[in-house]
């Protein structure tokens, strides 16, 4: 049966999108089949009635770790530990994984129609990938990364990647995650803001650029596109001098970076979400170390220069959330995408563009989603208030339509004391 959303004001997810009145969006299955001036009737259709309120494509969320939700520790605990526990056994990993699909849903119902996980537990990404696929469970699209690859003491070495030790072994995991037909391959090439030693230093270059070029030339070889955390100038130079093709988070650019990026083709994905709470959170609040606050607001720094120059030269510029680090949860892409505006200094429309049809682009599933147009999926969401305006319009949505597949009044669990501690940053 045919669906049409009318009395609806689009917005359809390009670069320069005005809103648009008196538009009907007529979708049939999963897709969307036509745009039209509104009628004043359509027999045999299911018609949805807006009343006024903001049609627009889903958001896309390029950086996401399924296994945690954000909630903030006043302790580090150790992952290692955790998820050897989590994986002992298959009652266990039954529940990692139900509360792996827990979160993915969460990320759809506060209106992230695509998710890009990059470090899972496991195969346990591509597993809910498929299950949404197949509509055994409800869930955003996902392009899954399951286990990344870092090196011994590198970032998350142990829990969400495998430890490679050469060039050799880096090739051989690279075909190991691959068994699984993941969509990515994520490598973890410096340390982040908790592993650094030295004031001033944060993401200290953890894996020797032969290991990345390995590891990319197996990725690339298998048809994979190649991601990367990377928090430091030295470490974005070794990713991209040898075939990175996403920068994940960022660090401040010099004319030589600005220069690799162009030369491979290479972009950033921007993820202000997770230094935020370090730089600019009060200790008290924050409970860390005065250097982890100084090496927070370095790595803060270096992602907002390093958006700002890309965008500046044409380099290309997606955004994630890195949801699972302290206060960043799965419902807060909209906090991400509000961050871009206020300290990149993009307007309104060139960040919901970004999260919408410019990070489906990045991804390489432009043709499929990121904006409402004909013969795309609907994969849209419908807000009350205007975003062009005001993005926190995004923060509650009252309707989610995701492959077709309708979910009104969606309601997403928050976190209090997340809430309060980030609505000064608005």
């Amino acid at each position: 049966m045919k669906t049409v959303y009318i009395h609806g004001i689009l917005l359809d997810g390009s670069e320069n999108m005005e809103p648009q009145t008196g538009m009907a969006v007529i979708t049939e299955g999963e897709k969307i089949i036509a745009i039209e001036p509104q009628q004043s009737a359509y027999e045999g259709a299911q018609v949805v009635d807006l009343k006024g309120q903001y049609i627009m494509p889903g958001l896309i969320n390029l950086h996401v770790h399924l296994p945690a939700n954000g909630k903030p520790k006043k302790k580090q605990s150790d992952p290692k530990k955790l998820v050897k526990l989590m994986t002992s056994n298959n009652f266990l990993r039954k529940i990692m994984l139900k509360m792996c699909e827990g979160y993915a849903k969460t990320q759809l119902m506060s209106g992230v129609t695509t998710i890009r996980t990059v470090g899972g537990v496991e195969d346990v990404d591509t597993k809910i990938r498929d299950a949404v696929l197949v509509g055994k469970i409800d869930g955003p699209r996902i392009l899954a990364g399951n286990m990344a690859i870092s090196v011994p003491g590198g970032h998350m070495a142990g829990s969400l990647a495998y430890e490679a030790t050469s060039p050799e072994q880096a090739r051989s995991f690279v075909r190991q995650i691959a068994k699984d037909k993941p969509d990515l391959i994520k490598l973890m090439i410096t340390g982040g803001v908790l592993d650094a030693k030295v004031k001033g230093e944060p993401g200290e270059l953890k894996m020797l650029p032969e290991i990345v070029k390995a590891a990319c030339e197996e990725a690339h070889a298998l048809g994979l596109q190649v991601a990367a955390h990377v928090e430091s100038p030295q470490g974005v130079q070794v990713a991209l001098e040898n075939g990175v093709d996403t920068i994940e988070h960022g660090a401040m650019p010099s004319a030589e970076i600005i220069q690799l990026f162009k030369d491979h083709k290479a972009c950033q994905v921007a993820t202000m979400s997770p230094a935020l709470p370090y730089a600019l959170f009060d200790r008290a609040v924050s409970h860390v170390s005065e250097m982890e606050q100084y090496n927070g607001k370095v790595v803060f720094d270096g992602i907002v220069e390093c958006a700002k120059e890309c965008l500046a030269n044409g380099i290309p510029v997606g955004l994630g959330t890195d949801t699972g680090c302290p206060y960043i949860t799965h419902y807060d892409m909209w906090r991400e995408v509000n961050y871009f505006h206020k300290f990149c200094g993009v307007s309104n429309a060139f960040a919901l563009y970004t999260a919408t049809m410019r990070n489906a682009e990045l991804i390489g599933i432009g043709d499929q989603t990121g904006s409402i147009e004909v013969g795309k999926c609907a994969d849209f969401i419908v807000t009350e208030k205007n975003p062009l305006e005001d993005l926190t319009a995004l923060r509650k949505v009252t309707l989610v339509v995701a492959r077709g597949k309708r979910y009104a009044d969606p309601q997403v669990k928050k976190m209090p004391e997340v809430e309060q501690a980030l609505d000064q940053f608005i």
